[in-house]
């Protein structure tokens, strides 16, 4: 279908303002305008989705104390979703993915950890996943009680996935090094293809937002060895054995080139046995769970995505 009309209203509107493309001079600025650009799509009267409580704390981490924002739901369910927020391991906060983090805890009744993980290229790989391990570790031992859900988009997408891989196996009875036992991973246009080798992105490069070229830029920025691009929680398409993951939910975007990297990465754990849901998204580019609230047919695919995964998890109790 063709492209939904009030996200190329959104486009052309932030090109005429000069607000694209994403990336500036240096990843200071772009952080910095990406943040501007996140809180401008929420408007003056924003009115923050209402959760029954939010608290910010630290947790100990390899390289310092890590800030997480804490959201406990209107209803509670029982689970707990360690969330990591996406931005090319380069860009984005707590506060950027504060409206994402609100609906997904009130969608599925959970406890929502989000993690204000060290950002490349001050902090190259590993240091975001050696944090997203800390974090899930920390969730998992504070919350041992909860089914515990991994998640992310882009490239905290990235990150969910390379961490449900380096927890494999970390189960309640693997002895003292346990680390978090995962029901599920919520994978939202996840990047998954360090070479960008996939049509997606070559078909849409350019115009929907995230391109190509930002791309490379944010892997330039986090993989500042050579060698870490051959790691499997990094180039996940080519990692050589997806068994025994939990169940993954990922939800991809028509206009986004890293459409392929989530659709090639469903199919693979499919493939390895994986139980997967596959939500496509029509009309949708890449970050569409940002405009909640700006954008009928994102909001509507989020209630989607969001009701497949309580789905999903109601069939692990």
């Amino acid at each position: 279908m063709a492209i939904d009309p009030h996200i190329q209203t959104l486009l052309d509107n932030l090109s005429a303002r000069d607000m694209l493309p994403l990336i500036r001079a240096t990843a200071i600025e772009t952080r910095a305008h990406y943040k501007a650009l996140a809180m401008a799509r929420r408007g003056d009267d924003h009115v923050p989705e209402q959760v029954d409580a939010v608290r910010n704390t630290q947790i100990s981490g390899p390289g310092g104390p890590i800030p997480v924002r804490i959201y406990t739901p209107s209803d509670d369910r029982g689970y707990v979703v360690t969330y990591l927020h996406g931005g090319g391991w380069v860009v984005g906060d707590l506060d950027t993915h504060d409206p994402v983090c609100r609906r997904i805890a009130n969608a599925l009744g959970a406890i929502v950890v989000s993690v204000d993980y060290r950002l490349a290229p001050e902090h190259p790989f590993p240091a975001p996943i050696d944090d997203t391990m800390a974090a899930l570790d920390w969730v998992s031992t504070t919350f041992p009680d909860r089914a515990h859900v991994v998640a992310g988009d882009s490239a905290g997408g990235s990150l969910a996935a390379g961490a449900a891989l380096l927890a494999r196996g970390r189960g309640p009875d693997c002895g003292p090094d346990c680390g978090p036992d995962l029901v599920a991973q919520l994978l939202l246009y996840p990047a998954t293809d360090p070479h960008l080798s996939l049509p997606a992105m070559t078909d849409n490069a350019e115009g929907y937002f995230l391109t190509k070229s930002a791309m490379a830029w944010f892997y330039d920025q986090y993989l500042s060895n050579p060698d870490d691009v051959a790691r499997p929680e990094v180039d996940l398409l080519r990692a050589p054995d997806l068994s025994g993951l939990p169940p993954a939910l990922i939800a991809t975007a028509e206009f986004d080139p890293l459409r392929d990297d989530g659709a090639e990465y469903a199919r693979r754990l499919e493939a390895a046995g994986v139980p997967v849901g596959y939500i496509p998204g029509p009309g949708l580019i890449h970050g569409y769970f940002g405009f909640l609230g700006a954008v009928v047919l994102a909001d509507a695919q989020v209630d989607k995505v969001l009701t497949a995964l309580a789905a999903m998890l109601e069939r692990t109790r």
